[in-house]
């Protein structure tokens, strides 16, 4: 190994901060560590979370994250000492004193291997060193001396990626009916035959085959609702059946998932199928994926400064990527926050605006890769929300589905909610605005409008080009940029923003918690006077946008129909793109004007309306008029149900302890009138011996100190392996600013999600990779957490997880039951909670509510035959300490709660 670098480095904790320079090694106080650093360049590890420690959030230096990305692109690699001494092969520190001498080490371990001959993502780095050493990136300098100047020239980027074929449609999918030991032979191929047996699994693979018996009526799918508990292998056992059908019906089967989490487990497993090149694909929405005619923007100076430095490191890694997945794919998450608000968002396509095959990079696009893979597969691995909006805008209707896998079942809910639902708000109005005026100031990038991305068809259709022209006036009245500002002032200029501040003003005036800095809001009745003088003028304004887009999506029909001797294949689909766009614009038109028509008259059954000031710690970010369907799953199942032929739905907590009836109407089953077959297995963990739930009853509810002090005691007592889950932003962060240098101190790392810069998935990984470290965080935590063994050990909750009051939720509580629908959803987070715990057979660990209001009727969440035992603080560390020694106590005599 050459000599170390002549950089100091820097490490910082909660537990101290220590320089390493040619001197030793020294533990130094916070200012001298700032005056340090902002002296000189130091090489340190993930330099947000340094600054954050650090209190100095302009610190810049040598990040090694940034180096690994260069050199590594598209690597996994945990964001920490001992993660980083893993993929380099080196001994990690003993200690946290040794790491800032590690990190000179580490980085000079990196250099080396820039300079070797066996470094295999070599090509195209040099030209991306010179690029970056004109952009004055840290590392440059070091590297453009060690990497060779290659013999001839290399490639660029967009010309070396592969481009994707054309393929011919697919015929339908053939009707057959599966034989049960045929999916018996599968499974057993799949699990390994030296796999044990598992009765459970077997048995729920031979129920999820009834899902691709033939259809027998239109619009009446086979649809299974199958429960299986956590361990059962759910996952293997409905991917028996569905790879057998798909390669005797010669068609695709659509796994849908909820989390990104799952999507990476079912990749990974999907490789057991045996199964040809090309026939598993993964599929996510558009905005997941990078556009490479937003990276040339960026790389050709649209970018400047650190996301000018993005955007080449981003390059690197797109040369490498497997798919060009941005988020959950192959691009460490950790990359994006190193570059805080920098450029990320800029490099997908989150606004619609492609340009389909007028794009110079159209036949190499990830995302037009992924349709065509996902054309051509036999299995397909989605999401809920792809899913449902494939099918409600009529997309890729040549290679729609007629089988559906839809795992994380319990979801679908939430996730039809969010789909079907209408907001007319300030962010949604001005992105329409700016879809269709392209830019209106001297602004980077490659945003262009409706009349530039569809000059030709104007040029040859005098009455398409008249469409555009009315388009562009008519969404002269919707907001504009400084939108916010103005209707925060009562300055609103416009029929829309004065729409949008008569809202604002009336949700001010009714919401009673305006000095808390949550987002407020308030139904959608008895509106004032100002607001309703406000409607017509708005509904008016969009009717006049809406009318020239309906008429210039009639003229983009009648193109593609008359095909005019310009019409090549590429102008054809880039047509067609336009149309799907401009469907999606008028369908979100038609859904405000519906909205508005609503404002002032009598209330419409099927929806539930509401005002919203949308606000995060106090500061305003949008106002909304917003409608959701009391029942989403109407939507859901004449979308997608009904025109598919068979659909299984699972879950580990699919039905929980409600009924069949209730699980059939919260997964569309009952919406759907299918004839529906229902599965329960339980899980073959034994609960009673290798959990307990332990409900901590002297508590006080909203003592912020004490829910501190109980969190920091229990993770001491089980030396980390602790899971927080809160349900407040605001709690968490005061618990996490009181304990987090107390437990690091003692050598139990605490992380934090909405504390720590970092995206949630790397927390994740950050925490299975230490035994000893602990994660708190809220929702996301709750579900698609996946940590077996020894790392996660205990699962903390803040409180019972009632439902947060709202409009939309009071109209469900009061359609759907009162009481017995907030318990049911509680009973819900309880039990997704709780499945974090135990993941395998050898799993062992403690679950504990910090709340003594825990009803009895709510610890049915909770498996048959687990210890359920209320008890005080002191008491449930005593019990977790022992636990965690692998001692047993008895729980104390009168003690255990019922289980009703």
């Amino acid at each position: 190994m050459r000599p170390l670098l002549p950089f100091p480095a820097i490490h910082a904790s909660h537990a101290g901060i220590w320089i390493a320079d040619s001197a030793g090694v020294a533990e130094v106080p916070r200012a001298k560590a700032i005056s340090a650093v902002a002296q000189s360049p130091h090489i340190l590890l993930n330099a947000p979370m340094v600054a954050a420690r650090l209190g100095y959030p302009e610190l810049s230096g040598l990040d090694l994250l940034e180096l690994f990305a260069f050199l590594h692109p598209a690597r996994f690699m945990v964001p920490t000492v001992n993660g980083l001494a893993e993929v380099l092969g080196l001994n990690a520190p003993e200690s946290e004193a040794g790491a800032a001498p590690f990190l000179r080490a580490a980085a000079t371990k990196l250099l080396e291997g820039a300079g070797s001959a066996e470094w295999p993502e070599r090509e195209g780095a040099w030209t991306a060193a010179q690029s970056l050493m004109r952009l004055r990136w840290p590392w440059a300098q070091l590297l453009t001396v060690r990497i060779k100047m290659p013999q001839e020239a290399e490639k660029w980027l967009f010309s070396k990626l592969p481009e994707w074929e054309e393929s011919p449609p697919r015929p339908a999918p053939k009707p057959v009916a599966l034989d049960l030991d045929s999916v018996d032979a599968r499974l057993t191929a799949l699990v390994g035959t030296g796999a044990e047996p598992r009765p459970g699994q077997r048995a729920y693979a031979e129920a999820a085959t009834q899902a691709f018996a033939p259809r027998m009526a239109a619009d009446k799918p086979q649809i299974v609702l199958a429960e299986a508990g956590t361990g059962i292998g759910k996952t293997l056992g409905y991917l028996a059946p569905s790879s057998l059908w798909s390669t005797a019906a010669q068609g695709p089967v659509w796994i849908s998932t909820y989390t990104k989490a799952l999507q990476r487990q079912l990749d990974g497993e999907t490789g057991k199928l045996g199964l040809p090149p090309g026939k598993i694909a993964i599929r996510k929405g558009r905005e997941n994926y990078l556009c490479l005619l937003n990276l040339e923007d960026a790389l050709q100076g649209g970018f400047a400064g650190r996301s000018a430095i993005f955007a080449h490191l981003v390059a690197r890694w797109a040369a490498f990527s497997r798919d060009g997945d941005m988020v959950g794919g192959d691009l460490p998450g950790w990359l994006v926050t190193l570059f805080r608000r920098n450029g990320a968002t800029a490099l997908t396509d989150r606004r619609g605006e492609c340009v389909y095959a007028g794009c110079p990079h159209y036949r190499k696009c990830f995302i037009e890769r992924s349709v065509r893979a996902s054309a051509g597969a036999d299995i397909v691995i989605a999401n809920h929300a792809l899913v449902m909006v494939n099918a409600a805008r009529g997309r890729e209707e040549g290679t729609r589905p007629t089988r559906y896998v839809f795992d994380e079942g319990h979801h679908l809910f939430d996730a039809a909610d969010s789909m079907f639902s209408v907001a007319l708000s300030g962010t949604e109005a001005i992105e329409l605005r700016r879809w269709i005026m392209g830019p209106e100031s001297n602004t980077r990038g490659r945003r262009r409008g409706l009349a530039a991305r569809l000059a030709d068809v104007a040029s040859y259709d005098a009455e398409g080009g008249a469409a555009i022209n009315a388009a562009v006036v008519g969404c002269q009245a919707l907001p504009s940029d400084g939108w916010l500002g103005r209707v925060s002032q009562g300055d609103p200029f416009g029929p829309l923003e004065r729409l949008l501040a008569a809202v604002r003003g009336l949700v001010y005036a009714r919401d009673t918690n305006a000095e808390a800095g949550y987002g407020l809001e308030t139904e959608c009745a008895e509106l004032d006077g100002a607001l309703l003088e406000a409607v017509e003028p708005a509904a008016q304004a969009l009717d006049a946008l809406l009318k020239p887009l309906i008429a210039l999506g009639r003229r983009l029909e009648a193109v593609l129909t008359e095909a005019p001797d310009w019409m090549d294949a590429q102008a054809r689909a880039r047509v067609e793109g336009a149309l799907a766009s401009l469907s999606w614009r008028t369908d979100t038109l038609g859904g405000w004007l519906a909205l508005l028509a609503r404002m002032g008259g009598a209330p419409d059954p099927d929806f539930v309306d509401w005002l919203s000031v949308e606000r995060y710690e106090g500061r305003e970010f949008d106002v909304a008029l917003n409608r959701h369907w009391l029942d989403p799953m109407r939507p859901f199942a004449q979308a997608v149900l009904k025109p598919a032929h068979g659909a299984l739905v699972t879950s580990a907590t699919l039905r929980g302890s409600e009924d069949w009836a209730q699980a059939e109407a919260r997964m569309g089953a009952a919406q759907a009138a299918a004839l529906t077959q229902h599965f329960a297995t339980p899980s073959p963990f034994d609960y009673a011996t290798q959990s307990e739930v332990l409900i901590v009853t002297d508590i006080k509810r909203g003592d912020v100190p004490q829910l501190a002090q109980a969190y920091a005691r229990l993770i001491a007592a089980s030396e980390g392996g602790a899971l927080g889950l809160f349900t407040a932003i605001r709690r968490l962060r005061a618990v996490h600013a009181r304990i987090a240098d107390h437990l690091s101190a003692a050598g139990l790392p605490l992380y934090a999600q909405h504390v720590d810069p970092i995206d949630t998935g790397t927390l994740v990984d950050i925490f299975r990779a230490d035994r000893h470290a602990s994660l708190i965080g809220t929702d996301a935590l709750r579900d698609g957490v996946d940590v077996p063994g020894h790392s996660l050990r205990l699962v903390i909750m803040e409180g019972v997880p009632w439902v947060k009051p709202s409009v939309l939720h009071a109209a469900r509580r009061a359609a759907y039951g009162g009481n017995a629908y907030d318990d049911m959803l509680v009973r819900a987070r309880l039990a997704q909670g709780f499945g974090r715990l135990i993941r395998r057979a050898d799993d062992h660990g403690s679950f504990v509510i910090l709340s003594a209001a825990c009803p009895s009727r709510l610890l049915t969440a909770f498996p048959p035959g687990t210890p359920i035992i209320r008890l005080t603080l002191d008491a449930a560390v005593a019990r977790t300490k022992n636990a965690h020694k692998g001692l047993s106590t008895p729980p104390p005599v009168g003690q255990e709660a019922p289980l009703c």
